[in-house]
Parts: structure tokens; C-alpha cells; sequence
């Protein structure tokens, strides 16, 4: 017995929102990993699924085609650590962490000093 292929009737893309278990996610470009990387951040549940972009206390490759690290750090600061700091944070494999959590503590990808008024 071999794969089926899927049959693709809808594409998504950054901005974009779909409903799924009877929550609403908001989808969210991640580049820098791979490219097309995306998140999956559901409010009401508090949560983001995030592929290989994050990780407790690190981050996903950047040295395979089509990745950077410096793409993959912006874009961590950009679309993940902008989500509440209680957001539960599921990667695609580990344990699970929270933005909070990884905005203090993550080595890979800081969280950047507000900028001074001086």
C-alpha cells in the first residue's frame, strides 16, 4: 500500500486565520530555519505551535538551505516574543516552554534592551 496524495485546496499565509478544535489561530511568518516557516498561535487557548523555530533554551538549525540565523533571530523577536509572555510555546520536538520564559533565558536569541530615552 503506497501514499495518497493530498489533495491542497486552500493555501495560508502569514496574517491569515484558521479555525481548528473549535479555536481560532493567527498564522505568523517565522523564516530563517527553512524558508515558509510558519506559527500557529491560538489566543484564547494562550498557546503557539512553532516547528522548529524555537526551542526551550534554543533554537532550530540555520545551516541548511534557505536558513540564517540572523533571518531566524529577527523573526523569533518579531513574531514570538511580541506574543503574551504566558504563551505556551510547543515546538516540534522537546519540551514545551513559554515565551516569557525564553525572552530571559534563551542564549540563542535574547531578548533585545528597550531602548534608552537618554
Amino acid at each position: 500500500m503506497g501514499l495518497e496524495p493530498v489533495k491542497i485546496d486552500a493555501l495560508i499565509g502569514p496574517g491569515d486565520t484558521l479555525t481548528a478544535l473549535g479555536l481560532e489561530f493567527e498564522v505568523r511568518h517565522v523564516p530563517g530555519h527553512c524558508p515558509g516557516n510558519v506559527l500557529f498561535y491560538a489566543a484564547k487557548a494562550r498557546v503557539a505551535f512553532v516547528g522548529d523555530a524555537l526551542f526551550k533554551a534554543g533554537v532550530g538549525r540555520w545551516d541548511l538551505p534557505g536558513g540564517s540565523f540572523d533571518l531566524l533571530a529577527r523573526a523569533i523577536r518579531a513574531q514570538i516574543y511580541t506574543l503574551p509572555d504566558e504563551t505556551i510555546v510547543f515546538p516540534g520536538h522537546g519540551p514545551r516552554t513559554t515565551v516569557g520564559d525564553e525572552k530571559t533565558d534563551n542564549p540563542y536569541v535574547p531578548q533585545m534592551p528597550a531602548a534608552s530615552s537618554a
